[in-house]
């Protein structure tokens, strides 16, 4: 009777599991037979467990999700900013806040529907069609009418359609690691393995999405559908919440805070002037909306989108290509990074890195399938000849130079055996075509090794064997005997280990005969094979250390491979690993404890990688998480910044992530955060300009009013200069290249408010500044008799150039700006500067805008006093700074 799968696709007969049931008990489980079912029998079935496809992910309308763009707080206040703007006579004011709200809420609901289509990304790796056994004979069939019992026929290129047990195996070889992580074909076989054995470690089973690599199957499903190891991947997607960036929640937060703080003030400020200074209700209204228009940031939102999307730009040039705008201020704040290996790390290129014979052990040097390289001296050059042509001959794979490099065709393994053989010397191409292949035994998992048999052009006869140590060293005698320590000696370093070795035969024969080959074995030879980390990957990795970030690798590949590509990165000297199964035995608090001090975790599970996530993140880190199989996307859309592959991963993955790579390269990640932490620099900086020079133009009003003194400003002039330089040069700030050292500081808080206590002090200081230099220059000119309108014109110039000047200082935030390179500026500074003086010169000059904002003329020598102003409250400011510098230091 069958069993209807539910939570765990692999739940087989008598509560065991799949892979650990016979074929036989597993086709009485399943109520299957060879032959296959009935056409009536899969009609039931697909009724009953329906069809063989993923299901829809559950999304929200383009309405809903639309309208959740304008649910943030700081949106609002924007809204009303704009409807009072708009009130009080000032379109052009109201438009640029619209506009600015509609740009974030497109960004918003662009980049929230790609994110929704990681699942049906993941549902697309399922073939269209399948071919099955139905009532002894072969069909092809559409994929999603794969039930659970149907007997599936599986050659090279197939994509398994469903989970399935394997009945019978041939030289079977899948690539898993879209599931898995590892870096090579998995060997199947129909054996079954024990209950516990993790998936990378199920060769008696099939998975859906997977591809055939060699040799042929007959398996039969025993998942579909949302059953399938893919299906609950999927789910677990679909149950991970992407978690809000550090600069969203600090901006919601700083959103609450201001308009609570502005609004009660400009309250307060309103009935003061109303009631004890005798202003008339439309004056005292007009003056509200004046603070609070100049108080509330309103350009900030549109600065610090222009300055995220030039970060886009600069990382897209890093080979980092974002795909959510604030994830590019979050790369800045990361603390750890959790990498997966293949790929990433390393170059996901299998080679051989030690030749091994009696007695002697070499490197071979060169990267990747390229030919290039060689090996050192040392080996004795009969055995490395043999190994040479062993690697060359009992091979079916091919090297291809691409534009990008060698690329392999067939078995990645079989490939970095090619590639050796030409650094040994070997021509690869004229040894096959002097040695012409006249018969082979497969591999078979059964015997676990490969024999070709070839000729010479003499007439006589040899023969070429590779595979497992265990099975082909015995076949060697005393000489294979002599390797074996040597076996251990290599995987405990992470090697995948093979054995070479040749057996001379008669002249004339024509067929191999694997008992003629017991014994018969001689120069064997032991390579050891490993995907080798990237140069730059380690480089990267030691530029982390020093920037306070640390590197977690997290892979579902062996932990002795993995603790040796952590030890040649340089993760730690002696890095301690955890195995998924490790980890299953941990409770809450061991597991956290393990997250924060373990530096490789092998053999896990896309709910590990998950749940290692959420445990850094539970400990007040910012996590990024590369990479490129479906099994990461969950980790990814969890992490704070995902991190998926360009070139090698799946579309499933760079659905789920933040960030996609394009070059596949660990260094790019850092190159990332790098201009992370320059954006956030950046942000700061902006923040830094617009708060105090927007809280000096509403100081100046409510310093006016509180002390019963003419305005030095009219509400409608502050409105001027907070329309003219709050965006123009706010916004220059975005363009900043790095400051020297950016990646020799701690990641910062994730926690640290928006405006911190050394923010808040600079507010103050900086508006009283500015209320002093606007104020003096306004008196100083009506005491020498100047017109209230020159007074103000000069007034309305001096806090322009006090907010120039301003701009200068707070360029650096690190170091001095006194200097001629801080002076000289950027191009895009001086652009800014040059809009805002000639802004001023119309504004003082030209009669049409003379009459609308009560302006007058200035000579050359007042122009020159109020620069002045600027000048003087910039040595000030760094005076400030210098003494700050020199407290922190104490």
């Amino acid at each position: 009777m069958l069993r209807r799968m539910t939570d765990r696709p692999e739940a087989g007969p008598e509560g065991g599991a799949w892979h650990a049931a016979t074929p036989e008990a597993t086709l009485a489980a399943l109520g299957a037979t060879p032959r296959g079912l009935s056409e009536a029998e899969a009609a039931a079935r697909l009724a009953r467990f329906g069809p063989n496809r993923l299901p829809a992910a559950p999304g929200r309308s383009p309405w809903r999700r639309l309208l959740d763009q304008f649910r943030s707080l700081l949106v609002v206040v924007l809204l009303v900013a704009g409807v009072l703007a708009l009130a009080f006579g000032k379109p052009v004011d109201a438009a640029v806040i619209l506009l600015v709200v509609l740009v974030n809420a497109a960004i918003g609901f662009i980049q929230e529907g790609k994110a929704e289509e990681a699942l049906s990304a993941i549902a697309r790796m399922l073939d269209p069609r399948a071919a099955v056994r139905r009532e002894g004979h072969r069909r092809s069939i559409p994929a999603e009418q794969v039930v659970p019992g149907d007997i599936l026929l599986l050659e090279p290129g197939d994509r398994v359609p469903a989970d399935a047990r394997l009945l019978r195996a041939h030289g079977l070889a899948v690539d898993e690691s879209a599931l898995t992580g590892e870096s090579v074909p998995a060997e199947k076989s129909a054996a079954p393995v024990p209950p516990g054995a993790p998936l990378a470690e199920r060769a008696s089973m099939l998975f859906s999405g997977t591809l055939v690599v060699r040799g042929t199957a007959i398996a039969v499903a025993t998942a579909t559908g949302a059953g399938t190891e893919l299906g609950r991947i999927s789910r677990l997607l679909t149950e991970v919440e992407a978690p809000t960036t550090p600069l969203l929640r600090q901006m919601d937060r700083f959103a609450r805070q201001a308009t609570a703080v502005v609004l009660a003030l400009s309250v307060v400020v309103f009935a003061f002037a109303v009631l004890a200074r005798g202003y008339s209700l439309p004056d005292g209204f007009l003056a509200l909306v004046a603070i609070a228009v100049s108080a509330i940031p309103a350009g900030l939102p549109a600065v610090l989108t222009v300055t995220l999307a030039i970060g886009v730009r600069r990382m897209a040039a890093r080979n980092a290509l974002i795909r959510r705008l604030p994830a590019v201020e979050t790369l800045g704040a990361v603390s750890v990074i959790c990498s997966d290996k293949t790929g990433t790390l390393t170059r996901n290129e299998m080679s051989v890195a030690r030749v091994a014979s009696a007695g002697a052990e070499v490197r071979v040097e060169g990267e990747g399938y390229a030919p290039q390289g060689r090996v050192e001296p040392g080996l004795d050059a009969e055995h490395l000849a043999a190994a040479a042509r062993v690697a060359a001959l009992c091979n079916d794979a091919a090297l291809r130079r691409a534009e990008g490099g060698w690329t392999a065709e067939g078995d990645p393994m079989e490939a970095a055996l090619l590639a050796f053989a030409h650094r040994a010397g070997l021509d690869a191409e004229a040894a096959r075509e002097a040695h012409p292949r006249l018969d082979a035994i497969p591999f078979d998992s059964a015997h676990r090794w490969m024999a070709t048999l070839h000729g010479t052009p003499d007439g006589g006869r040899f023969a070429c064997v590779k595979g497992a140590p265990e099975a082909v060293l015995p076949m060697a005698g005393a000489a294979g005997e002599a390797l074996q320590p040597m076996v251990a000696r290599l995987a405990a370093e992470g090697m995948r280990v093979l054995a070479l070795a040749e057996a001379v035969l008669p002249e004339g024969a024509d067929r191999l005969d694997a008992a003629a080959l017991a014994g018969a074995l001689c120069r064997p030879v032991l390579v050891g094979l490993i995907d080798p980390p990237r140069p730059e990957a380690i480089a990267a990795v030691a530029e982390c250390r020093a920037a306070g970030i640390r590197v977690v690798m997290i892979t579902g590949d062996h932990a002795a491979t993995a603790a040796a590509i952590a030890r040649d990165l340089g993760l730690a000297e002696a890095p301690r690993v955890l195995t998924g199964a490790e980890l299953d035995a941990l409770d809450d608090a061991a597991f956290r404890q393990a997250a924060r001090d373990v530096e490789v975790f092998a053999r896990t599970s896309p709910e590990h990688k998950l749940r290692l996530v959420e445990a850094l993140q539970a400990d007040g880190r910012i996590v990024a998480m590369t990479g490129d199989g479906v099994n990461d996307s969950p980790a990814l859309k969890r992490a704070d910044i995902g991190v998926a592959m360009g070139r090698g991963g799946t579309v499933a993955a760079q659905q789920a992530a933040d960030m996609v790579l394009a070059d596949d390269n660990f260094a790019s990640i850092v190159a990332a955060v790098k201009e992370g932490r320059t954006v956030h620099d950046n942000v700061t900086k902006v923040i830094g300009w617009t708060l105090p020079t927007n809280g000096g133009e509403a100081f100046a009003i409510i310093a006016a009013i509180v002390a019963a003194v003419v305005l030095p400003l009219t509400p409608l002039q502050i409105l001027w200069v907070n329309m003219i330089t709050a965006v123009t040069l706010g916004l220059v700030l975005a363009f900043e290249p790095p400051e020297e050292g950016v990646m020799r500081r701690p990641p910062r808080a994730p926690d640290a408010p928006l405006v911190d206590g050394h923010l808040l002090w600079r507010i103050l200081f900086v508006s009283a500044l500015f209320v002093a230099g606007t104020f003096g220059v306004f008196f100083w000119f009506v005491g020498q008799g100047a017109a209230e309108a020159v007074a103000r014109s000069a007034a309305v110039n001096a806090l322009v150039a006090l907010e120039v000047f301003y701009l200068f200082s707070v360029r650096m935030l690190h170091g001095r700006s006194l200097g001629w390179r801080q002076a000289m500026g950027t191009p895009p500074v001086l652009a800014g500067l040059a809009v805002v003086l000639a802004a001023q010169a119309l504004l003082t000059y030209a009669p049409p805008l003379q009459a609308a904002f009560g302006t007058a003329a200035l000579s050359a020598a007042e122009v020159l006093a109020c620069a002045a102003v600027g000048a003087a409250a910039f040595l000030v400011l760094e005076a400030e700074k210098a003494l700050l510098r020199r407290l922190r230091r104490r």
